[in-house]
């Protein structure tokens, strides 16, 4: 009788008969019955299900039968900390400064834990394993990333604004400057790179956030890229984020953002610029060109302006993009597959054209082309043998991924990007260890992160509706009106 030949290498994990999606090459590099092996953090293998499993003896085999198995999702650019305020500033001109910043300066560092926990959470169990958040560090901000084991791409924000924000300011006037209120941030920026730059075996890594160029001076945004050149740090940035931005560069500079940033040397590889929402394509291509990347959030953008950002343009122009989730208060959901449908349908919309936007492009922008736009695309964002195991198991079971066909067309790809809600995702696993199995996380207690989001979001409404600033926001009239 002939002797089966017995596996001749160790692995922690062993995921078997998948529909695989490795995002290797050009397209979404699809497996039929493919598996990976993982090895610690990083992945060992990825093959066919009949190959790995005849060479790794695993610890722990993961059947992933009727599963789409893919590159865990990063959320480019989003704000955790505005979680607690989801859905209190939809529908309104003028969002930041006649919505959202009453909220903001009553928002508590502990409801801004909450927050950030809440919405890491709500992205983990969509599948986003990356997330690129970006605030003002507050106790505990780094630490939920840990907890979570999730990777964390974080940015501490830097401005010049005066302290309480933008609350009460006239909607038109010049912002006032405060040259140490830039200072104090800064330093605890700076502080805050060198304390979790590396940190948790590398799922932590920084950049620096000067917030927008119409929110420091010039010679704010230059040292600040000087500490990123000598730190060896990206710069992530709103950039064109809306008129309000472009009305004061224009009012202090007499440019428009792109020109200004091009002619200080502000554009390059160094730069992820943040929404574009005010950008003209021929300053879109302008900035893909000069070598900058591009955080697209598509159902932000949408909801708070109305706009589709150049993102077509961008990639066009040899730029990668990458998809982001923005923030609760605006966007309403921190959710990639949400991203990735939106962003297809609003630029078939905009260009009036079917084959714009498809759904694989969209998809690499949440997987591989994200992990180029944030600067990570050597450790993760495809699946390949010495890159981090992050990945995620979607229950192609699910009635809206079903029925799986493979011929004469592949319907996978294209239902998870218009159909799948992230609740299909079955099993997350970041950097070689299982952090949700079968929609259960298992780092956290899920139902305690719950209640105490929704005991400091009313924390919060309270301080709000004691603060006679509140009385200038938008929403109180469609709230008089019995419209809420």
């Amino acid at each position: 009788m002939q002797q089966l030949e017995q596996p001749t290498q160790k692995a922690d994990i062993l995921i078997t008969h998948a529909h695989l999606f490795t995002m290797q090459g050009e397209g979404v590099g699809y497996i039929p019955d493919g598996a990976v092996a993982i090895t610690g953090s990083r992945i060992a293998a990825v093959g066919p299900t009949a190959e790995l499993a005849g060479r790794f003896a695993a610890d722990e085999q993961i059947d992933a039968a009727h599963c789409a198995v893919l590159p865990g999702l990063i959320d480019a650019h989003l704000h955790t900390p505005e979680g607690v305020l989801r859905g209190v500033a939809q529908d309104v001109r003028h969002w930041m400064q006649a919505a959202l910043a009453p909220y903001m300066r009553h928002l508590t560092p502990q409801a801004a834990l909450a927050s950030t926990r809440l919405t890491i959470l709500e992205g983990l169990k969509a599948g986003t394993t990356t997330f690129g958040d970006y605030t003002a560090p507050f106790p505990g901000w780094a630490e939920a990333f840990v907890e979570f084991g999730v990777r964390g791409r974080l940015t501490p924000k830097i401005n010049a604004l005066p302290p309480g924000g933008m609350a009460g300011w006239k909607i038109g006037d010049l912002y006032p400057f405060d040259p140490h209120a830039y200072r104090d941030l800064l330093e605890n920026a700076v502080a805050f790179l060198r304390d979790w730059h590396g940190a948790a075996d590398g799922r932590l890594t920084v950049m620096l956030g000067p917030q927008a160029p119409d929110m420091l001076t010039r010679e704010q945004l230059l040292e600040v890229k000087r500490i990123a050149e000598r730190e060896g740090v990206m710069i992530h940035m709103h950039v064109a984020q809306g008129d309000r931005e472009i009305d004061q560069m224009l009012k202090r500079y007499g440019q428009r953002t792109p020109a200004y940033l091009d002619q200080i040397g502000y554009l390059d590889s160094q730069l992820l610029a943040v929404h574009l929402t005010e950008a003209t394509d021929e300053e879109a291509g302008l900035i893909a060109r000069r070598g900058a990347r591009m955080a697209l959030c598509s159902g932000s953008i949408g909801i708070i302006d109305g706009i589709v950002p150049p993102a077509y343009v961008f990639r066009h122009h040899g730029g990668p993009v990458g998809l982001g989730s923005d923030q609760a208060s605006g966007n309403n959901c921190m959710n990639i597959f949400n991203e990735m449908k939106l962003t297809a349908l609003f630029n078939k919309i905009k260009y009036r054209d079917p084959t714009i936007m498809p759904a694989w492009e969209v998809l690499r922008m949440a997987t591989i082309e994200g992990a180029r736009a944030i600067g990570l695309e050597q450790e993760i964002g495809s699946l390949a043998a010495g890159k981090q195991a992050d990945l995620i198991l979607v229950d192609l079971t699910e009635p809206t991924l079903c029925p799986v066909l493979d011929a004469p067309i592949r319907n996978i790809v294209p239902n998870l990007v218009y159909s799948a809600r992230g609740h299909e995702v079955k099993t997350v696993i970041v950097a070689g260890k299982v952090i949700m199995r079968n929609r259960q996380v298992l780092t956290v207690d899920e139902e305690a992160v719950r209640a105490a989001a929704q005991e400091q979001a009313e924390a919060v409404a309270r301080a709000v509706a004691g603060d006679p600033v509140h009385r200038g926001m938008a929403l109180l009239a469609a709230m008089a009106a019995d419209k809420l």
